[in-house]
């Protein structure tokens, strides 16, 4: 059992003492609390602190915070402490002090981890209450609770089936044990210790060393008769001899039939766990003394290295799962959405109930379908490709082979110290399958080439190393994201967080990894879609979801190619515009490939190849000279890649700025296009805004400029509150803006100081009785990224769609959405009632407002900003006079939303009772 004083405070200054490596000025006084330095603050907030082990400056730090945090508050009485709790939170983190860990304040005010992020994530009603550095603290913790949370749950549903019911409940406490020694695996093994996939293979292995020492009564049948008789525990004889096991490495005890039995049984693939164990897992057991020992870890042993970890890292004790601990419990609401995913009405006694679709069977089964896609891909090209290699002027099959040694030891190497310092293999087994993508739609790439313009010989782009360095990145994202390694839980930000960008391998990592060019990886994205249609909607989400990280910030980096490209279209005579605004309403042609793309622009001054022919290698071609009239100067070419670039981008913009305004500017439709017109104008003429900036940074002040030269009341924090709450933004967007070189500071300072400097002129424009004329709105069609499993519309109907059946090799559970209603023709459907509620719901007005925007709770308007002078809360120092009519708005927004959302609870309720 653990130690019953773990969270005490004997344990608490043993396990946390201020050490020299986190020193600094501040850090450098006595830890105990002085209670005499606190005699102006609120005596039950000293003894919290006092309990909490916390220094006088942390005291001092987290009072002033709270101070702020009252005044702009309306009720607090009732969970102040709770709030002093929060302000301690923030204030450590900030300070990046070891104080306290997570749950042993959330046992001090008495709060489950879910809602205690909640009400930190509440006390931003002020810009700079909450800094980016604790937002990605925030994230970290709760991506790291989610997936122990989701590993627990599968613990404990495999374990009923491993082991048997016995009178002195052993099977309770060989389970503890089982548990407490993987959550010292995984804290051991792993740096990113919120990888799912890898956490959840190190749980198998663990719970594959407990089954083979178990006692023969303790296993249900399967599992008795699972372990091998060959590869029985090593004797007691072995351990006599522990002077010579040393000298030479110890034998990797790994049952390979148990192994198998536990990977089938739950959906895992089994070479990938096996890696696990002889590579991570069994360097654990070493550690530990337990690789030739045939007994079980000491309980007590286990507990008190995991203390130590648990205190180090300063988060979760995730030992509370299995206590079923308060703080650790999944918060009921969330329980009542699992309950509300609707089962099949079938009367048959034999009907199979569809599985929920859980975090790790979902992972389970997005692996399983890309190996099983890449199973006839080799890691070496097929004849089809080599055939293209061989059809090249230059061949460049070695090149592709040195390229790929080269990136995989250094794709390995990075995954290794990202992930944990033993997953260099895992790295490489990410990276085979990678290979085996990046061939398979390579080869597809060109044979489509090859029906497009009828030709063979592609050798101008095989032997570009950037195509191929951008192809085999976006491959090994595919593979990442589908083993969940890859995702956007910090908006593609890494900086703010400490050392947490040392472990994370989310996007844009590879591009860095392999030194790439977010510019030049943007190029192979939407050809790389088309030619794997086996990719699952997920994938092709997360790619459009890079797409556009990429066009709103990530290509705006300073060493990016795409200040060059643009330099010369505008500076060098181009022979067209980046993209003409007459052309904005017109249909997005989505005709480009790869091929284009990466061949195109040409050096200045030769023509580039004729567009029906982009891939073959012509060396007159490429070498003509642009006939020009005598005396004019020589014009660039058109860039493919910037064209379509910009009118990607001009369709991203608007859509965004269409959202803020339906929001925001319901009431004034009239000034969205005026809006459009100085965002598309700045785009296009002052680039250089863009610079190691975002897009939405250009929104929201250009939204800003035009309601204050139109005399619409429209406050910038009434802005950032609603951008908050758009879809896939980050609190870095409007905190953390550059302003010049190497400073950076709020969207507001950014207004004031650069983006109005530098438009001024332009802006006032708008307030002459001659405005400019207004930029075309840019046609918005359909994402590019058709999915073959998306509704379809049945001809001539306005609301009947219909969806093709999904591929067989996917999991029944993906196929049971939790908030929508479902109908199978030929089968009863229950009470007519139910139509009604379809048709309510499909013919809702708010239906596309709710699925553009989720605003989740409801938005209030921000009541102070940091950067405020003398109560002056406009970027042009204008002071406010109560409620706007915008903030009405808001609120009413609000109350309606709430409303829906309690008719939608009530009918959930209705039919669970059905």
């Amino acid at each position: 059992m653990p130690p019953k004083k773990r969270n005490s405070g004997t344990t608490q200054s043993k396990g946390l003492k201020p050490s020299a490596e986190s020193a600094s000025p501040d850090k450098r006084e006595s830890p105990e609390l002085s209670l005499k330095k606190h005699r102006d603050k609120d005596a039950e907030f000293v003894t919290l602190c006092k309990s909490l082990h916390v220094t006088d400056l942390v005291c001092d730090r987290a009072w002033t915070l709270w101070k702020t945090i009252q005044e702009s508050m309306d009720e607090v009485a009732d969970n102040q402490k709770r709030l002093w709790g929060a302000c301690l939170f923030v204030t450590v983190t900030d300070m990046d002090v070891a104080c306290f860990t997570l749950t042993q304040v959330l046992k001090a005010v008495s709060l489950n981890v879910k809602q205690f992020m909640s009400l930190v994530r509440k006390l931003d009603v002020n810009l700079d209450t909450i800094s980016t550095k604790v937002n990605s603290a925030l994230t970290r913790l709760e991506k790291k609770y989610d997936v122990t949370l989701a590993l627990y749950q599968r613990f404990e549903k495999t374990c009923k089936k491993i082991f048997a019911l016995v009178a002195d409940g052993k099977e309770r406490e060989t389970m503890r044990s089982c548990w407490t020694m993987f959550l010292l695996a995984k804290g051991r093994v792993l740096q990113m210790d919120d990888d799912l996939v890898i956490s959840f293979q190190l749980l198998l292995c663990t719970l594959e060393l407990f089954i083979k020492r178990c006692p023969p009564d303790l296993l249900q049948p399967l599992y008795k008769s699972s372990i091998s008789k060959v590869q029985s525990p090593p004797t007691r004889t072995s351990r006599r001899n522990q002077s010579k096991a040393k000298s030479r490495p110890p034998e990797p005890e790994m049952d390979v039939q148990l192994l198998e039995t536990l990977c089938k049984e739950n959906e895992c693939n089994a070479e990938e766990v096996k890696n696990v164990y002889q590579t991570s897992f069994s360097a654990f057991l070493d550690s530990l003394d337990l690789s030739r020992s045939p007994d079980f870890p000491q309980v007590n042993d286990l507990d008190q290295q995991y203390e130590e970890h648990y205190l180090k890292s300063r988060d979760i004790d995730g030992r509370l799962f299995f206590d079923g601990d308060e703080t650790v419990l999944v918060p009921k609401v969330e329980i009542l959405q699992g309950e509300r995913t609707p089962k099949k009405n079938l009367q048959d006694e034999d009907a199979v109930l569809i599985p929920p679709q859980t975090p790790i069977r979902a992972a389970m089964t997005s692996i399983q379908q890309l190996r099983g896609d890449l199973i006839s891909s080799g890691d070496q090209p097929s004849t089809n490709l080599d055939t293209y290699f061989k059809n090249c002027t230059v061949d460049p099959t070695q090149d592709v082979l040195k390229r790929l040694e080269t990136l995989e030891q250094a794709f390995s190497q990075r995954f290794g110290q990202a992930v944990g310092p033993r997953c260099v293999i895992l790295g490489k087994q990410r990276f085979t399958l990678g290979v085996r993508l990046y061939y398979k739609v390579m080869e597809e790439m060109l044979k489509s080439e090859e029906k497009r313009l009828s030709v063979q010989n592609f050798s101008k782009l095989l032997n570009d190393s950037t195509f191929h360095t951008s192809l085999l990145a976006c491959a090994l994202e595919v593979v990442m994201a589908t083993y969940g390694e890859s995702s956007f839980k910090t908006g593609g930000y890494n900086h703010g967080g400490g050392d947490q960008a040392d472990t994370d391998v989310c996007f844009p990592w590879i591009l860095d990894v392999f030194k790439l060019s977010a510019f030049d990886f943007y190029k192979v994205i939407e050809s790389f879609i088309k030619a794997d249609p086996t990719l699952s909607k997920d994938i092709v989400k997360h790619l459009e979801t890079c797409e556009n990280l990429i066009m709103e910030r990530i290509a705006w980096r300073t060493a990016s190619p795409l200040f060059e490209l643009l330099k010369q279209e505008h500076e060098g005579g181009a022979a067209e515009q980046v993209e003409t605004p007459a052309s904005f309403s017109q249909p997005l042609q989505h005709n480009h490939t790869a091929a284009d793309l990466y061949l195109s622009p040409m050096r200045p001054g030769h023509r580039a190849l004729p567009p029906e022919s982009p891939a073959t290698a012509s060396s007159q071609a490429s070498s003509q000279v642009l006939t020009q009239p005598a005396g004019q100067t020589p014009r660039h070419p058109k860039s493919n890649s910037l064209s379509l670039f910009y009118k990607k981008l001009y369709r991203l913009a608007y859509t965004r700025l269409k959202i803020l305004c339906s929001y925001l500017l319901s009431s004034h439709p009239e000034l969205e296009p005026i809006i459009w017109t100085l965002f598309q104008h700045t785009l296009q003429y002052e680039y250089e805004l863009m610079r190691d900036r975002h897009l939405d940074q250009l929104m929201m002040s250009a939204m800003y400029a035009i309601c204050k030269v139109k005399s619409v009341d429209l406050r910038f924090k009434t802005i950032v509150t609603a951008y908050k709450n758009m879809a896939n933004t980050n609190q870095e967007t409007f905190k953390h803006v550059l302003i010049t070189e190497g400073h950076y500071d709020s969207i507001i300072v950014f207004y004031n100081q650069v983006f109005m400097q530098k438009l001024k002129t332009n802006i006032l424009q708008y307030a002459s009785t001659r405005p400019p004329t207004l930029s075309p709105i840019p046609q918005i069609p359909r994402s590019p990224y058709k999915f073959p499993n998306s509704p379809l519309r049945v001809p001539g109907s306005n609301n009947v769609y219909i969806s093709p059946l999904k591929s067989p090799r996917m999991s029944p559970g993906i196929m049971t959405p939790r908030s929508r209603m479902l109908v199978s023709i030929g089968e009863s459907f229950g009470l007519s009632s139910r139509f009604q509620k379809i048709n309510q719901m499909v013919n809702s007005s708010d239906r596309s407002f709710k699925r553009t925007l989720d605003l989740g709770s409801a938005p209030k308007p921000l009541k102070r900003l940091r950067f405020d002078v003398d109560g002056q809360d406009e970027a042009d120092g204008s002071k406010s006079g109560g409620d706007s009519t915008l903030i009405q708005k808001l609120a009413e927004m609000s109350s309606t939303r709430s409303r829906m959302q309690e008719q939608k609870m009530k009918e959930d309720a209705e039919a669970r009772k059905e």
